[in-house]
């Protein structure tokens, strides 16, 4: 007995370490031999259809294919991050009765999943160890509505694992969840009881709490006790060296959002078996990277690069980091392949942004660690197609977008990269021993350069430096700060810096000339689709102190404003975004300077600048705009445009344009409209654009006298003082031939002035969705606008959600016998409405749903009163019969609500008037609700607040009402104890 708990406690030890796969160069030889009565090992192609097959064909499973990566049924998810995830709607009951996923009962897949962001994220230990991946598959079956549980589920894991897989049954060990007080939860004795009749010795049985065996997805959403399968590397040579293999979920509780735990619906069963470990296991490798998931992969990369060959070493063994390297690339080349098959491409946002730093990632182990050619990521990508496609058909299908796409960000990542590794190792070698790198630099090769900061500490690390996080922290929040603030200030407010009335003075009495900005409109578009922009040099002519002081140097990491002689910066002006980057001096390519924004004053154009260097005045610099940032205020402005034309089309060519802002995140347009627009105008005006944008448009620009423009029919111009000659933005229609006399172009299509940078082709736009309108005062309302990706994320928010709306809808229809479905179903409305109030999705779309949302939660309200008054009167009965007429009543009533709690004690008083009643009601776990009505002639020496106060306070809760009713709620474990003191009060006070 001493050697099992002596046994156990080095088990708990290792289960709560997270084991990793671990490998003793000492002891492969061992554990080969202890093996070897595994049957050959099969390919993870074959391990997987082995999994598939067992369910479908010995027990009766439906096979469902993966859903995307990408979430469509969960806002909250970046990216699909459990087997479970397109299940959810069946774990809360929500699903629609008619749908296919009601009719499932018993089902198997194997889910592609991306654990990178949010609560599951593995990314910056991608590498590092010989377990850690971003994508991986995961093999599940479930049971739906009890269609079998515990016992069922347990028998056919270890069947699969011990007698198709062939696995030693001594080296497989068991959890079970050990119960949680606190919460009310038992230990699950009945799953350790299943695991004990299939022979599992007792001490390869073990109990654990809720860190380890009770699992949830999240903060709120399905949980409940689960049962673990583990085995053991060390083959019984010294302590057990336990890895996970298979998670056994028992659905059997949802975790509100305010902590608690709700009994579901109906009890399901969620399994969780993944691939790459379960593989390593059955081809008897000590690391998933030594399996045919990944060795395919790993032979291309020394094939293609100029580094030796893998070797399978971590940490200290692992010596300029070669074999870290090897496993960044396969495992991120592998993520970005599936991610990009599923819809999820490179961007600034969300899953878009997370995606674009794993490719980074990916790019810089190639290039600087590899010595990768150019190019090169994008060639592996036939091999992981060649390797899943079978499984995975979409990527087959979309291998040449897949390989176009991570060439070019390839191409556009690889110069930034060059530059950022020129600007550390300069900074590093100004370093002393224990000095940190500076967050300001940091922070610029991420914002100017495109490096993801955990990236940047990463390539510091392999340096020994430590970077100055709480630096980088606050910096952060300084830019959050500043974000804030821009979104509420005038323009002209925006920056702290700026040029007065006396600057301005000043510049003109010396004879400076405007700022010749003419450079911002140097850009063109590649036949590849990608846009070029153009280079641009210039020189310093004055420098200003953040007082507005003119200053002849600056640096010290001080931030500054720079005057040059011509610039390729937009300005902010016109509702657009100013343009953000870098300078650097001419012939010093390791120093950036950050330029934070731009804004313009009397034709000169102060830019915002951070000098982590010495600047002067008469540098020459050159210019560079990011590029990113640009090109997604080009998007939202030609959007802007199409938007304004839509708008016309549908409510009258008299619809005005009353202002406009617009950055790559979000386009904001107010209009002057006589009435609110419908949900009808709404679609029109989007599906409008939409088109526009799908027949991919030239957009045309010429700058033209500004006299030639007031008589051209339908040619916009908004309330500004515009230069001359002006620049007219027309869509599809060259402005020769929109401003011809007699032309009607511009009644058709968007013609404008406008000074800003726009697309050269609508089809970049991609799409275009309204997601918020308001008003802002009267007649004038506020709409805002997201494009691209953003738009069709958009889309399938508002389109799952309105399959969850229909979903309720259906169960409505279905009538509601038990006030219990009839409760979970109201407060399933009031979580949808919720959702539709605040998600990001279709104007239009969210009208709709809110007013079918307020009819159902009008039906389910009055469903429920009906129900509840029905059970009232029959608690009301059960309790007269049990209690003589007296002047009170005091007991116990099971009651699914307060509400319902309140009825009963109301139709009593009803029944016999002259009687007071208090009546509780055991919940769980734990807490109990109470209400009371205290007879009139008893007020008021004996009140019903001060009662339930009294009675609550015993159980630590509250209590709120008036003289005669009053309700509340505590927690007690002896209710009876309860009871007693309900009725000594009484029994004073009467």
């Amino acid at each position: 007995m001493a050697a099992a708990l002596a046994a156990t406690g080095r088990l708990r030890q290792v289960l709560r370490g997270a084991p990793r796969w671990k490998s003793p160069c000492s002891r492969i030889r061992t554990r080969r031999r202890q093996l070897s009565s595994i049957p050959p090992q099969p390919s993870a192609s074959a391990v997987r259809t082995a999994f598939l097959h067992f369910f479908r064909d010995r027990h009766g499973h439906q096979l469902v294919p993966s859903a995307s990566v990408r979430p469509r049924s969960d806002p909250g998810l970046l990216f699909v991050n459990a087997g479970m995830n397109q299940f959810k709607p069946i774990f809360l009951g929500t699903v629609d009765p008619r749908s296919e996923l009601a009719r499932f009962r018993r089902v198997a897949n194997s889910q592609k999943c991306v654990r990178t962001g949010g609560r599951h994220n593995d990314l910056e230990d991608v590498g590092r160890d010989l377990s850690h991946h971003t994508f991986f598959e995961m093999l599940g079956n479930w049971a739906f509505g009890g269609e079998y549980f515990k016992e069922e589920a347990c028998s056919m894991a270890w069947e699969l694992l011990t007698q198709v897989y062939g696995i030693p049954q001594d080296r497989l060990w068991v959890t079970y969840f050990d119960g949680n007080p606190p919460e009310g939860l038992a230990p699950d004795y009945e799953s350790r009881d299943i695991w004990l009749g299939l022979g599992v010795p007792s001490i390869q049985v073990l109990p654990f709490g809720p860190l380890e065996n009770f699992w949830e997805m999240g903060e709120t959403g399905p949980c409940g006790p689960c049962t673990e399968i583990h085995y053991d590397l060390s083959g019984g040579l010294g302590p057990p060296q336990l890895v996970e293999l298979w998670n056994l979920v028992f659905m059997q509780y949802n975790r509100e959002a305010d902590g608690s735990l709700q009994p579901l619906p109906q009890r399901h069963v969620d399994t969780g078996m993944g691939l790459e470990r379960l593989v390593t296991v059955l081809q008897n490798k000590h690391s998933t990277y030594d399996t045919d998931l990944f060795s395919p992969l790993l032979t291309a990369i020394h094939q293609g690069c100029r580094a030796p060959p893998y070797q399978g070493r971590v940490g200290v063994a692992d010596e300029g980091r070669t074999d870290m390297a090897y496993r960044v690339v396969a495992d991120h080349i592998r993520t970005l392949s599936i991610c990009m098959a599923d819809g999820v491409y490179p961007g600034m946002s969300g899953a878009s942004l997370v995606l674009r730093q794993i490719l980074r990632r990916a790019v810089r182990f190639s290039s600087e660690v590899l010595q990768a050619p150019p190019g090169f990521l994008s060639s592996l990508v036939p091999v992981v197609v060649e390797m899943l496609g079978d499984a995975y058909p979409e990527l087959q299908k979309n291998t040449a977008q897949i390989i176009n796409l991570v060439t070019e960000e390839e191409n556009a990542f690889l110069s930034s990269l060059e530059r950022g590794l020129r600007v550390i190792e300069r900074t590093v070698q100004q370093l002393g021993p224990s000095d940190l790198f500076p967050a300001e630099i940091a922070w610029s090769l991420s914002g100017s350069l495109g490096l993801p900061l955990d990236l940047v500490g990463l390539m510091l690390e392999e340096k020994s430096v430590q970077l100055d996080s709480a630096g980088l922290q606050q910096l952060a929040q300084e830019e959050a700060r500043r974000r804030s603030q821009a979104q509420q200030a005038k323009p002209a407010e925006k920056l702290e810096l700026h040029l007065d009335v006396h600057a301005l003075g000043h510049l003109q009495k010396q004879g400076v000339p405007p700022t010749d900005d003419s450079s911002k409109y140097n850009y063109s578009l590649l036949p590849n689709g990608c846009y070029e922009f153009g280079a641009c040099e210039a020189e310093i002519i004055r420098l200003y102190s953040l007082d507005g002081v003119a200053i002849g140097s600056v640096g010290g990491g001080q931030r500054c404003g720079v005057l040059l002689d011509k610039t390729s910066f937009y300005a902010e002006q016109g509702g657009q975004a100013s343009d953000r980057g870098y300078l650097i001096r001419k012939g010093q390519q390791d120093v950036l300077f950050p330029v934070i924004g731009a804004q313009t004053y009397g034709g000169f154009i102060l830019h915002e600048v951070i000098a982590p260097e010495t600047l002067k005045v008469g540098d020459q610099v050159q210019l560079y705009v990011d590029e990113e940032w640009r090109l997604g205020c080009m998007k939202k402005h030609t959007a802007a445009h199409l938007l304004s034309w839509a708008l016309r089309q549908e409510l009258g060519p008299d619809t005005e344009q009353c202002g406009s802002h617009l950055s790559p995140e979000r386009l904001r347009f107010d209009v002057a409209t006589l009435a609110p627009l419908t949900s009808k105008q709404l679609q029109a005006v989007e599906e409008a654009v939409r088109e526009a944008v799908g027949r991919d448009e030239p957009v045309y620009t010429a700058e033209v006298a500004l006299e030639l423009t007031p008589r051209v029919p339908g040619l916009r111009s908004l309330d500004e003082i515009y230069p001359d000659p002006v620049r007219v933005v027309s869509v599809g229609v060259p402005v020769a031939s929109a401003l011809a006399p007699a032309s009607q172009a511009a009644l058709h299509t968007s013609v404008e002035l406008c000074c800003g940078t726009h697309l050269l082709r609508t089809g970049a736009i991609g799409d275009l969705t309204i997601v918020g309108e308001r008003p802002l005062s009267k007649g004038i309302i506020r709409l805002v606008a997201v494009t691209g990706e953003q738009a069709q994320q958009a889309r399938d928010i508002g389109q799952h959600l309105t399959q969850e709306v229909e979903a309720a809808a259906a169960r409505m229809s279905q009538g509601n016998q038990d006030v219990g479905e009839a409760q979970r179903l109201s407060k399933d409305v009031g979580r949808l409405s919720d959702t539709v109030d605040t998600a990001v999705m279709p104007q239009w779309q969210r009208r709709e749903l809110q007013a079918v949302l307020k009819r159902l939660q009008r039906r389910a309200n009055t469903a429920i009163r009906k129900l509840e008054m029905g059970l009232a009167t029959a608690k009301t009965q059960e309790l007269l019969e049990r209690h003589p007429v007296g002047p009170f009543i005091v007991d116990t009533v099971p009651a699914e609500s307060l509400s319902l709690l309140v009825k009963v004690v109301k139709q009593l008083c009803e029944r016999v008037p002259g009687t007071s009643v208090l009546l509780l009601s055991p919940q769980t776990p734990g807490k109990v609700l109470c209400a009371c009505q205290v007879a009139q002639d008893a007020v008021p020496t004996f009140t019903a607040e001060t009662w339930a106060s009294v009675v609550c306070g015993h159980m630590g809760g509250k209590a709120w009402g008036s003289r005669v009713v009053a309700q509340g709620a505590g927690n007690a474990g002896d209710v009876e104890a309860v009871l007693s003191i309900a009725r000594s009060f009484a029994l004073n006070q009467l």
